[in-house]
């Protein structure tokens, strides 16, 4: 059930609200790199339809501990923002409880109650996207549960009540405060999500184990690579979404897939991003799993990016961090038909079990040769799931009658 105050976070005006962008450089982050963190920054906003007016940049060793900008730098931007009648601020960073009521007080003093400029960081600008991307119901939980564990922490009195309901006998204490009884509300309503996703935790792992025997592919990569792209090429599904927008795919989609005659699952999974919030990481720990329990990986990175090498990094650490580092992984160098002519072959640092193909899926250059390596590969997990051929289409049949009603698992 959708809560207002949950509501009320991600929510965005018929009219796209203005903003101003704020990062810093620091020593571990260059001019470049910060410009090309605020142009995905500005991308991510545009995503929630909000219209970045102008960008801050300051040069300090790490974000200042009150307010992460210096007093002089914090001032510019204020006085921008009041002169210009923004909407939101937007940091590239996350920022801390303590930070975020300062920010608060000092673009619109000491009543923030009706606060006219609100303070966004990074992560609840992702979270507010997943918000409006999450199609299932499981989704819907795991970001709801990311949103309240961001929420507990930032509780303070300028965030409206969030229960005008007394509890029962003994459940208040004489003179207890709102803020303790919204602090105790959302402890209760973190236990109850939880609870229901572990619930539909088990249910996926029971449909996972009747894929047991069947060979699993996944399709990992930042955000906004072509992954979908490349979904809708290879499993032929027209209804699968595709678009030129970060995090078009929150929930995990699988289709059934024939190469060379053998059969497999493809799986499309949400995108990774720097500095993904770890609450959400935590949060889709199920959806996760299916990158986790997949036989191969099909890493798909923008090649046209000047950090496409960055952006692999960032997929494979996160890989890392869930336990699939060492899967059979293909890395596929994507849009390559937007490179400069002659630059068809990038040179990126390999890793053990991973062959990468240079392809573009719009323009279906080398995706022949994608599909010849990957139906490679997969009879070679399928003939040792499977050594008898006969059982094993016995098996696939019994499978696609089992599942037919259930194309998107």
């Amino acid at each position: 059930m959708q809560k207002k105050y949950i509501k009320e976070m991600h929510e965005t005006a018929p009219s796209a609200e203005k903003a101003i962008l704020v990062a810093l450089i620091t020593d571990k982050q260059d001019v470049e790199k910060t410009e090309v963190y605020l142009d995905e920054l500005a991308f991510l906003a545009k995503t929630l339809n909000i219209e970045v007016v102008k960008s801050f940049t300051q040069r300090l060793p790490r974000a200042e501990t009150r307010t992460f900008l210096g007093k002089g730098k914090l001032q510019e931007v204020v006085d921008y923002a009041k002169a210009h009648d923004i909407d939101v601020v937007i940091f590239d960073d996350d920022l801390t409880p303590s930070q975020v009521r300062n920010l608060e007080m000092a673009f619109n003093g000491e009543t923030t109650e009706e606060a006219k400029c609100k303070i966004v960081d990074r992560s609840l600008l992702i979270l507010d996207i997943f918000a409006i991307r999450a199609q299932t119901a499981q989704a819907h939980l795991q970001v709801e549960l990311a949103q309240y564990q961001y929420l507990y922490p930032r509780l303070t009195n300028m965030w409206s009540h969030l229960s005008k309901q007394k509890g029962g006998i003994g459940m208040r204490g004489p003179g207890e405060k709102e803020l303790e009884t919204d602090r105790r509300i959302i402890k209760d309503k973190i236990a109850l999500l939880k609870e229901k996703l572990e619930k539909m935790e088990s249910q996926a792992q029971t449909r996972r184990k009747t894929r047991e025997q069947t060979v699993r592919v996944a399709l990992v990569g930042y955000t906004n690579v072509g992954k979908s792209t490349l979904m809708r090429y290879l499993s032929k599904s027209e209804d699968i979404l595709a678009e030129n927008k970060l995090f078009a795919t929150v929930d995990s989609t699988v289709r059934k897939v024939v190469l060379g005659g053998i059969p497999f699952l493809l799986t499309d999974t949400v995108g990774f991003i720097r500095k993904l919030p770890t609450l959400l990481i935590e949060s889709f720990k199920s959806t996760l799993n299916e990158i986790v329990e997949a036989d191969i990986l099909l890493h798909v990175a923008d090649a046209s990016t000047p950090y496409c090498e960055e952006q692999i990094q960032i997929v494979r650490k996160t890989l890392e961090e869930i336990g699939a580092k060492d899967k059979v992984t293909f890395l596929l160098l994507n849009k390559i038909d937007l490179l400069p002519e002659g630059e068809k072959h990038l040179p990126v640092a390999t890793k053990e079990n991973e062959e990468v193909i240079s392809i573009s899926v719009e323009k279906r250059e080398n995706t022949d040769l994608l599909r010849e390596k990957l139906g490679e590969i997969v009879a070679e997990n399928y003939y040792r799931i499977y050594p008898n051929y006969q059982n094993a289409m016995n098996s696939w049949e019994n499978f696609v009658t089992n599942e037919e009603t259930n194309d998107e698992l």
